[in-house]
């Protein structure tokens, strides 16, 4: 079986990938781990979904392809120079909520579990705040990671932590997990 399976690229997936490249932003998410997004989104109607790193908008996008009309998108970005192309790309989709702000304030700000999926594409609510970012997913919802094969631009003693990472969510019986060697690297969690 082939990992590069062809299929439809969002719309506006091209434009957000051309800004991406003019910007130099190293770190948008691959293809693959876009349509992975878009599949598991796609399974829950009328859903609402977090992401944790909007970067240039290259995941929302996927996610957003996915996605039925009564369902809603918040990223949560603290970087303003990233989230604007995002913002210029996928601003005018009513479904979107584009938010500048720390991802740990933002997920300690949030009071009961109340997403479908999170998908924690940035340090903050992946290694550091674990605990916030699942206490905001629903119960039979999906917590996706990414980037958990050896990445060029991850920092000094980064490769250290990916294990102890995938060992806390593989031993918690609160989750069933599954890692994927494939693509970045990849952990789909589910929430018992």
């Amino acid at each position: 079986m082939s990992s590069n399976t062809s299929c439809h690229e969002p719309k506006a997936l091209a434009g957000l990938m051309a800004r991406t490249a003019e910007s130099g932003f190293n770190m948008a998410s691959e293809s693959l781990v876009g349509q992975l997004l878009r599949t598991l989104v796609a399974s829950k109607a009328g859903g609402r979904f977090l992401e944790l790193g909007t970067g240039t908008g290259i995941a929302s996008a996927w996610m957003l392809d996915g996605m039925d009309a009564a369902s809603t998108l918040v990223s949560v970005d603290i970087d303003p120079v990233s989230q604007q192309i995002a913002r210029d790309g996928l601003g005018g989709d009513p479904r979107l909520e584009l938010i500048l702000q720390d991802a740990l304030r933002y997920l300690q700000s949030c009071a009961t579990p109340e997403f479908d999926l999170v998908f924690a594409d940035a340090l903050p609510g992946k290694y550091d705040g674990l605990s916030d970012a699942l206490a905001v997913v629903k119960p039979g919802g999906f917590y996706v990671i990414d980037d958990l094969l050896p990445q060029a631009n991850w920092p000094p003693g980064h490769a250290a932590k990916v294990p102890l990472l995938q060992q806390a969510l593989a031993s918690n019986p609160a989750l069933r997990t599954v890692s994927m060697d494939w693509a970045s690297g990849v952990m789909v969690v589910v929430k018992r």
